[in-house]
């Protein structure tokens, strides 16, 4: 992927976790460039983190293969999102969103380690589906109409093909729950 893809991705998961937030009045408002940037960066470590936990406790295949992907990608996008940020002179803002990632991450982050087995897997990928989802919703609505810089703007746009690729990786491994879940 290239870094600029990796970015509006990133763009775009972070966008999701907008709406899931629940600040409708502020995600209506729209962030700005670097409040963007500051959601992304927050965006990108939680799932790195969500995904070293499924490697860490998850023996399931494919549910193992989905974190190892997140994991990658994500830490990627950190090291883009960084370097996109510069070359367009925007520095991360914190905003209410990204405030609220943190704060959501907190109660996932406890309930993916309270659990084990079978209950984790479709935890963990049940998340993941919803958080895409929302995002492939939510990346039109929102993050478009809220990005100021036109290079930032065209990538956002781009953003969808690759997005929903990961929603439907997402959605193949949910659907082999059930006991192929266990493993």
């Amino acid at each position: 992927m290239t870094k600029q893809k990796l970015f509006v991705f990133s763009c775009a998961v972070a966008l999701g976790a907008v709406a899931l937030t629940n600040n409708v009045a502020y995600a209506a408002e729209g962030p700005s460039d670097p409040q963007i940037v500051g959601i992304v960066l927050a965006a990108d470590q939680i799932d790195i983190d969500y995904g070293k936990i499924a490697l860490a406790k998850s023996k399931n295949q494919k549910v193992r293969e989905f974190a190892e992907r997140m994991v990658t990608d994500h830490s990627a996008v950190q090291k883009s999102v960084i370097g996109l940020a510069e070359k367009l002179g925007v520095k991360a803002e914190d905003s209410p969103t990204s405030t609220g990632l943190k704060s959501g991450a907190v109660d996932i982050t406890a309930k993916l380690n309270s659990l084990k087995g079978e209950e984790f897997n479709r935890f963990y990928i049940d998340n993941e589906v919803s958080y895409h989802k929302t995002v492939t919703d939510a990346v039109d609505a929102v993050l478009i109409p809220s990005a100021q810089n036109a290079e930032l703007k065209s990538a956002l746009q781009g953003a969808q093909p690759l997005f929903l690729k990961h929603l439907e990786h997402a959605r193949s491994v949910q659907s082999g729950s059930g006991e192929a879940m266990s493993h």
